[in-house]
């Protein structure tokens, strides 16, 4: 979700020099807070650096143990380099805390490279930025004060009929959106695999929490239903009801907490959801919210389709014959959505609809982190590479790496389920039930 920024302070990150875009507030490669953070000096100071003391002569003969190498990557005293986001490819060879320091095991020394004094106790955590304070435990640098990665910045998972990649893109300091995939058994023995993305509000509190929290109750109640012998399209309505709870909970704070913060955001958390389910041959998709589903046949000769409707401003423009589709989307309002998850949504109204599919293709579900970048279902297809139904991590990672690539102004989750049947008849590719 798009929110306001101020303009920043400086034109390129203080802390790695990354370049700077009118409108960031943070720091796509570091986190550093633009807003707070004051501009570098010309004339930079370089950062300490200690060269170890040759070890004294042995006393008695015998091997000398070797002295433990200092903690931390090898380094030049040079600026650091900036780190990109991650894409799911083999980070650049410029990235020094990827490479092995003298000393280390397969490692080679480097002439004009010393290692950094420790930060720390044995396995601290180094800062990403200068490359040698210690990180606290709310995942700061004590020495400079820049943000850590986070562990959710970049998620994959893969099942045996799923796969599904987030990513926090280039501009904003945390990734919102959250997934969970999943795959149980129809009372018949026949399969059922689940997918469902969601993404946090970011003008609403806690929206990394909204996310996840709906992600996993949608799940949860999918796995409990769909055994029991739950129709999949009722199944996925249920779990819609789920995750608006789970997010309707993170609203009830105790009594008088944080009552005295002046800046607490006090809108209640909120999340968009989408979600698909391949059953017994059925596509059946669910969503409150602007993320959408969208269906790639493995013909690429045969019509690609978006299966879901925007819960948004532009669509109901749209669909009120009030705009055409450009006019509607080139809008600033256009993304403004009208459905969300939340304690503080107008009425929750699940959308839910079944499919079946007459032939082999793929489902892509997805957040506008990535279709901001692929709108139509032709754009979509033509983003999705040729073997995504037989490597769906692979594909999620492409379709991550176009949208990054793109700009990558939002955080960014795409699910991919392969749909297998044989090719029968010459009808749509994608026939509503």
């Amino acid at each position: 979700m798009s929110q306001s920024h101020q303009e920043p302070a400086v034109s390129s990150c203080p802390g790695c020099e990354e370049p700077m875009e009118s409108g960031d507030l943070f720091c796509g490669a570091c986190g550093c807070d633009l807003a707070a953070a004051p501009a570098r000096p010309d004339d930079r100071p370089t950062l300490a650096i200690t060269v170890p003391a040759a070890a004294p002569p042995a006393a008695t003969a015998g091997p000398v143990a070797p002295a433990a190498p200092a903690a931390g990557p090898a380094r030049t005293p040079e600026p650091p380099a900036p780190v990109t986001a991650p894409t799911g490819e083999p980070a650049p060879a410029v990235r020094r805390d990827d490479r092995a320091g003298p000393g280390a095991p397969g490692g080679a020394d480097v002439p004009g490279d010393f290692p950094l004094a420790a930060p720390g106790a044995a396995g601290a955590k180094v800062c990403v930025a200068c490359r040698s304070g210690r990180v606290d435990r709310d995942g700061y640098c004590e020495n400079c004060g820049h943000a850590q990665p986070r562990a959710r910045d970049h998620m994959e998972q893969q099942l045996d009929a799923v796969a599904a990649v987030s990513d926090r893109g280039l501009r904003h300091h945390r990734n919102e959106d959250s997934f969970a995939v999943s795959s149980t058994a129809l009372p018949d023995g026949s399969p059922a695999v689940v997918a469902i993305v969601c993404d946090g509000v970011s003008s609403a509190s806690r929206p990394d929490e909204a996310s996840a929290a709906a992600a996993s109750a949608a799940n949860a109640s999918l796995l409990a239903s769909l055994p029991g012998g739950t129709h999949p399209q009722q199944a996925m309505h249920e779990a819609i009801v789920a995750a608006s709870e789970a997010v309707n909970a993170l609203a009830q704070e105790p009594a008088g907490a944080m009552e005295h913060d002046a800046h607490r955001h006090r809108n209640a958390p909120a999340c968009t959801l989408v979600g698909a389910i391949l059953a017994g041959g059925l596509l059946i998709v669910g969503w409150v919210g602007d993320s959408r589903v969208y269906w790639v046949p493995e013909d690429r000769s045969g019509p690609p389709a978006r299966l879901t409707e925007d819960d948004s401003w532009a669509a109901q423009m749209v669909a009120a014959g009030l705009m055409n589709e450009a006019e509607a989307y080139a809008d600033e309002r256009a993304h403004a959505i009208t459905g969300w998850l939340g304690a503080d949504a107008y009425e929750l109204e699940p959308h839910t609809a079944a499919f079946r599919p007459d032939r082999p293709g793929l489902v892509v579900v997805c957040t506008d982190g990535l279709w901001n970048y692929a709108e139509s279902a032709q754009e979509m297809a033509a983003a999705v590479p040729a073997d995504a139904r037989t490597r769906p991590l692979h594909g999620a990672r492409v379709l991550v790496g176009h949208a990054l690539d793109g700009g990558g102004h939002d955080n960014v989750t795409v699910a991919l389920l392969p749909f297998a049947v044989d090719a029968e008849g010459a009808g749509s590719a994608c026939t509503s039930v």
